[in-house]
């Protein structure tokens, strides 16, 4: 299990290794969601959105593109990640 603080910069971080990414944006929109379901307190590091592309993707379904970035982000969803927009490009 990861121990890293779950931030914008962590997440990209364990995209490019795992899904060897050719484009990604990870934008943290917690404050956004403040008082909402999942939300932390500190308007950070619980409502994320990705934009991504990854070789890994191609041939796969929607869902299966999903599946590898819902994978590879499990530790932090086990650390408090509660919501995750994703958008493959």
């Amino acid at each position: 299990m990861s121990t890293q603080a779950v931030t914008a910069q962590a997440l990209a971080d364990t995209l490019r290794l795992v899904l060897q990414t050719t484009a990604l944006e990870v934008l943290d929109e917690s404050a956004a969601h403040a008082g909402h379901a999942g939300a932390n307190g500190t308007g950070s590091g619980t409502h994320f959105r990705v934009r991504i592309a990854s070789p890994q993707f191609t041939g796969r379904s929607r869902v299966a593109q999903h599946r590898l970035v819902y994978d590879a982000l499990r530790d932090f969803m086990d650390q408090g990640l509660h919501a995750l927009a994703i958008e493959v490009l």
